[in-house]
C-alpha cells in the first residue's frame, strides 16, 4: 500500500528548511544595497583615473542626478569636470560640494582650486579665507602661494611655495611653479635655481627644463645646463634658447641655435626651420 503523505511531508520539510534558510526580505534588500555600493565604488575609482574624463562626467552626473544627497558621487562629478577641463562647471558641482551637510575643508579647498581654474581669483581668495589656518595641507598652500602671485605679494608666495614644497613627497611641480613666479618678478638667478631643483626632483619635467632655459636666457646665458633629456628635448630646448636669444637682440647667435636644433632632432623640425628661415629673409 502506498503512503501519498510521506512525499507530502518531504516536500513540507524541504520547503520549511528553505524557508528557514532565506533571509527575511529587508535582509535581503540590505545585502544588496551593499553590494550595490561596493561596486559602485569601484566603478567610481575607475572613472576617477583610468576612463575618459567625458565619460566619467556623464557617469557622475548620472549617479549623482539619481541619488543627489550622495556627497562622494558630486565629488566625483566635481573631479571629472577638473579633468575634462570644463571648470565653470567644476565650479558649480564643487560649490553644491561645499554646501552639503557633509562638506569638509578639503572640498572647500576644491572649490578653490576649481575657481582659479576659472579665473576667478577674487573668489578662490574668499573661499580660501574661510578654510581654517589647522588645515594645514599641500594642497591648500599651492593653492595661496599660487594667489598671493596674483596680488603680487612676493613674500607670502615665497612663504606659501615653501611650505607647500615641504608638504609633499613629490615638489617638483611646487619648485617649477615657483620658478616661473620668479621669473615673472624678473629674479632669474634665483628662477634657475628653482628651475634646476624641480628638475632634480623629477627629471622628466620636460616644462621645468624648458623654463631653466629660459631663465638663462634671459640672463644671455645661451649654453644649455646639462640635462637628463633625450635627443628630442634637446633640439626643443636648443629651439627656445635660439628664440631667446633672437628677443635679447642676438640674432647671430640665434640662428646659430636654430640651426643645431635642427641638426640635433631626429626628424624635420619645422618650427625651427620656419623660424631661421623667417631671420635669414629679414637679415636679406
Amino acid at each position: 500500500m502506498r503512503h501519498p503523505i510521506l512525499p507530502f511531508l518531504c516536500v513540507t520539510g524541504a520547503l520549511a528548511l528553505a524557508a528557514c534558510q532565506k533571509p527575511a526580505g529587508d535582509e535581503v534588500d540590505r545585502a544588496l544595497r551593499d553590494i550595490n555600493v561596493v561596486d559602485e565604488t569601484g566603478l567610481s575609482d575607475v572613472m576617477l583615473t583610468a576612463a575618459d574624463p567625458d565619460e566619467a562626467v556623464a557617469y557622475f552626473q548620472r549617479a549623482s542626478a539619481a541619488d543627489p544627497d550622495r556627497i562622494d558621487h558630486l565629488r566625483g562629478l566635481g573631479q571629472s569636470l577638473i579633468r575634462a577641463s570644463r571648470p565653470a562647471e567644476a565650479v558649480a558641482a564643487w560649490t553644491r560640494v561645499s554646501e552639503h551637510p557633509d562638506a569638509t575643508d578639503e572640498d572647500r579647498v576644491a572649490l578653490a582650486d576649481a575657481l582659479i581654474r576659472n579665473n576667478d581669483w577674487t573668489r578662490a581668495a574668499e573661499v580660501l579665507d574661510g578654510v581654517p589656518p589647522t588645515h594645514e595641507t599641500y594642497r591648500r598652500y599651492r593653492l595661496e602661494a599660487m594667489i598671493a602671485d596674483s596680488e603680487k605679494d612676493w613674500e607670502k608666495a615665497d612663504s606659501f611655495y615653501e611650505i607647500a614644497a615641504g608638504l609633499t613627497t613629490k615638489p617638483a611641480g611646487v619648485y617649477n611653479n615657483w620658478g616661473f613666479s620668479k621669473l615673472t618678478r624678473g629674479d632669474f638667478t634665483g628662477a634657475e635655481r628653482l628651475f634646476a631643483e624641480a628638475v632634480r626632483q623629477d627629471p622628466a619635467l620636460f616644462t621645468a627644463k624648458n623654463n631653466l632655459v629660459l631663465a638663462r636666457g634671459a640672463q644671455r646665458n645661451y649654453a644649455l645646463p646639462v640635462l637628463p633629456v633625450s635627443q628630442e628635448e634637446r633640439a626643443q630646448l636648443l629651439y627656445t634658447m635660439a628664440l631667446s636669444a633672437v628677443k635679447q637682440g642676438d640674432v647671430a647667435i640665434g640662428k646659430g641655435l636654430l640651426q643645431e636644433a635642427l641638426e640635433t632632432h631626429p626628424q624635420h623640425f619645422e618650427e625651427a626651420a620656419r623660424s631661421l628661415r623667417a631671420l635669414e629673409s629679414n637679415s636679406g
